[in-house]
């Protein structure tokens, strides 16, 4: 633009700015974006569908199983299969070319190795016995910070990893569960039953207590009558990746941050905050699985409370800015805020019937910088460090073009096919990813040791 060119906000003509203005919206305009956005989005989902019209999870070379999956020389890989023909032996796409094997396979694979091969490799992932799995929340009430991406990512490196992963979608807009490729038809296909089932069951109480004072019972209505029947295990449903499962969302489910509130009312000493975890634990869940998954939306309403409340690990994605290091900052402020009341609120009654009082407590709480520019936040990023400390993890999870290419598809970054992109671009966004699992898994560890030590320590300390 010239020096002499006036900024383009000058000399706009009200005649012709009136020209390229549409009619008015009514209520039912909002009907026809929601339709036009849920066509664009069916045709992004379809995309990434088989001719079965399923998600389909793409085969791992030998190469990249050597690599990434299984630290194993790939001679040596080679030269296992040539020696035990009854393990998965691969397909090639020509004669002569590389094997490509599915996911399942490479988890069969991994088992082998971890049963015959060296003591001293890691081919099957790290957890201590007796330990139940560990729920994982990724939260902020920010959006555009890379929460959902994030969680969908380490679900994924976990998965490759070998673990067990269980992710569950807390979020009404339903994203993560678009990205595995899962169909939910109401709430009652999401973790509304499991809410609501605990509810239940603390109306059962009351009223127990009810009939214990020569009271009348409170009917219980037909929504908590079947929420008595439902289990964690049925809202479970399989993707296309062998070793992750889904608890799905969808629109309906913002009715819980209506309902709830409704139902604390009508039962005072209903403990809202653990309706998640207690469902989970109470069905099961946790030993099915090694990792559970949160993504909670991007406010922090009851179901953001009850992924935090059920979290081990609680994980905040946060960007290297000034407006995105302000709003994390007021995310925790409220975080104190809300669990200091429910702590305050509980252990009133506690001090004065005696009992013990409670604390909620998580493993470990982490901040990632996400979506990094090096080259523009680098002195950003280190004033954030310098003030969050340990709080704030040091690695920094870069922003590559692979990121954007993989979302365009509906695709996380490990779903994409690696000769579909310049193998720079794929090295470079591969390497962020897998160095962002590094960090996690080295918490993940870290956390597993010292409840493994404990748990021995506890042992010793009741033997004597």
């Amino acid at each position: 633009m010239s020096s002499d060119t006036p900024p383009p906000y000058f000399n706009i003509s009200p005649d012709r700015a009136l020209s390229e203005l549409g009619a008015p919206t009514d209520t039912g305009g909002f009907a026809a974006i929601a339709e036009a956005c849920q066509r664009g989005r069916q045709d992004l989902v379809d995309r990434g569908l088989n001719e079965a019209g399923r998600k389909e999870l793409r085969l791992f070379s030998t190469w990249e199983i050597t690599k990434y999956l299984i630290p194993v020389a790939a001679a040596h890989f080679r030269r296992v299969l040539r020696q035990n023909p009854d393990l998965p032996q691969g397909i090639a796409k020509t004669e002569g070319g590389a094997k490509w094997f599915t996911l399942d396979e490479v988890l069969r694979l991994r088992a082998h190795f971890g049963a015959e091969g060296s003591k001293t490799k890691d081919y099957v992932p790290y957890r201590p016995e007796g330990q139940p799995a560990k729920i994982v929340a990724v939260a902020n009430f920010k959006g555009g910070v890379g929460k959902t991406s994030t969680c969908a990512h380490l679900a994924m490196s976990a998965a490759l990893d070998g673990y067990r992963v269980l992710v569950i979608d807390l979020d009404s807009q339903g994203s993560m569960t678009s990205i595995f490729g899962g169909t939910v038809e109401d709430e009652w296909s999401t973790v509304f039953p499991l809410l609501a089932r605990h509810y239940a069951r603390a109306q059962q109480a009351d009223n127990q207590r009810r009939i214990d004072r020569g009271e009348a019972p409170v009917a219980l209505d037909d929504t908590l009558s079947e929420a008595l029947k439902m289990r964690a295990g049925a809202l479970v449903q399989p993707t296309h990746w062998p070793n992750i499962d889904l608890i799905g969302a969808q629109l309906n489910l913002y009715w819980s941050e209506f309902q709830i509130p409704v139902w604390r009312m009508q039962s005072r000493g209903w403990k809202l905050w653990d309706a998640l975890v207690e469902g989970l634990e109470a069905d099961g869940i946790l030993d099915d699985y090694d990792l559970v998954f949160l993504d909670t939306p991007p406010a922090l309403g009851y179901l953001t409370i009850n992924g935090l409340s059920a979290a081990d690990i609680l994980l905040v994605p946060m960007g290297a800015s000034f407006l995105e290091f302000d709003s994390t900052g007021r995310f925790f402020d409220m975080l104190h805020s809300t669990f200091q009341s429910i702590e305050e609120g509980e252990n009133i009654a506690a001090r004065a019937l005696g009992r013990p009082e409670m604390a909620f407590e998580w493993d470990a709480v982490q901040a990632v910088i996400t979506r990094y520019d090096g080259a523009q936040q680098a002195e950003m990023a280190g004033l954030i460090q310098a003030y969050l400390g340990r709080t704030l993890s040091p690695f920094r999870q870069d922003y590559t073009a692979l990121i954007g290419q993989a979302g365009e598809s509906v695709n996380g970054i490990y779903e994409a096919d690696y000769r579909d992109f310049n193998r720079e671009t794929y090295a470079r966004g591969r390497a962020t990813f897998d160095a962002s699992y590094a960090a996690f898994k080295t918490l993940l560890l870290g956390i597993w040791r010292r409840d493994e030590l404990a748990a021995r320590d506890a042992g010793v300390t009741a033997a004597e």
